[in-house]
């Protein structure tokens, strides 16, 4: 466990060299400050924003004496954590984001359980080469992976499924990023690297993930979309939206693999929210566990809280 947590830090780290003393106090906008460089410099314009927000939701409930009937005890805790770094100057555009959820859920009959659990780190660089300034030559870096020991539970048993890097996602894509607008992104890549890591020895030897058995890694080749949307919808709700989709050019090249994200924040007050969240992911590789082994299936996680909100004001420099 040691060793996640330390994992954990030493990805945060990369981000946390850029911030410093980054006060609590109004959700993040989009508005940025120019700072003037040197005339010797390539670019006479850089502006810099970092920011981000704390999510923390819990529900218990107890029961006694209760004639329905029910679990004497239940306690359910989940956090999201989103810290960003956006850099836009001259030609450049360089956008980077840590998301980190992670949920638990205790009864007196089950025990604890997790029910969320994801790290997610992303890097996207562009060169402008319109005009207009909407269009990039861009390199993305994708690494997604978790932190603990994930069980799929057949009755009262449960199995492992994951774990620490099992799977981890390392993809690393060349192509064009439109951004006509601060709230949307669209990222079309035809040369992409996909990487699906499986390090833990007892899943690699059943060959999950798409991961042949006895190996702890593949490698796949192939075209690559990014779609991203973050806006505040409606007055004190913010949605932020991804959706990933992959196709590996030698491997059935028509199922492609989606990755769907959506977080609907309520602001209740300055210090309270509701959040509700709708993963979706669909790999073509891999086989449910417990279920038909013989074809993949759609994965759904839904997730409803209501708790505590610490934005982090942006700080421009």
């Amino acid at each position: 466990m040691r060793k996640r947590f330390l994992f954990f830090f030493l990805v945060c780290l990369q981000f946390a060299a850029f911030a410093q003393d980054i006060p609590v106090k109004t959700l993040p906008t989009e508005i940025f400050k120019s700072v003037t460089r040197k005339a010797t410099d390539t670019f006479t314009v850089w502006k810099w924003k970092r920011g981000g927000l704390i999510n923390v939701n819990f529900s218990q409930g107890t029961l006694s004496n209760w004639a329905a009937g029910g679990d004497d005890f239940s306690l359910a805790t989940g956090a999201y954590v989103n810290y960003y770094i956006y850099h836009q100057g001259g030609k450049h555009n360089w956008d980077n984001n840590l998301d980190f959820n992670f949920g638990l859920i205790k009864t007196s009959s089950l025990g604890t359980r997790k029910n969320d659990d994801r790290v997610e780190v992303i890097s996207k660089y562009g060169l402008k080469v319109d005009t207009t300034g909407k269009v990039f030559a861009s390199m993305l870096y994708n690494f997604r992976s978790q932190l603990f020991d994930g069980l799929t539970y057949i009755g009262d048993s449960g199995y492992l499924s994951s774990s620490f890097m099992s799977p981890a996602y390392f993809l690393l894509s060349l192509g064009f990023d439109y951004k006509p607008s601060p709230v949307f992104s669209l990222f079309l890549s035809p040369l992409t690297e996909r990487i699906t890591l499986v390090a833990n020895e007892k899943l690699n030897s059943k060959g999950v993930y798409g991961v042949p058995a006895g190996r702890s890694y593949i490698a796949q080749i192939g075209a690559f979309a990014s779609i991203n949307y973050n806006k505040e919808i409606f007055k004190n709700v913010k949605y932020k939206g991804k959706l990933d989709l992959f196709s590996d050019y030698t491997n059935n090249p028509k199922n492609v693999d989606m990755y769907f994200t959506n977080l609907f924040a309520f602001k209740i007050n300055k210090f309270l929210s509701a959040t509700y969240s709708l993963d979706m992911i669909y790999d073509d590789d891999v086989r449910l566990f417990g279920k038909n082994n013989n074809s993949p299936g759609l994965q759904l996680k839904s997730l409803i809280g209501i708790g505590f909100l610490m934005p982090m004001s942006p700080v421009v420099n």
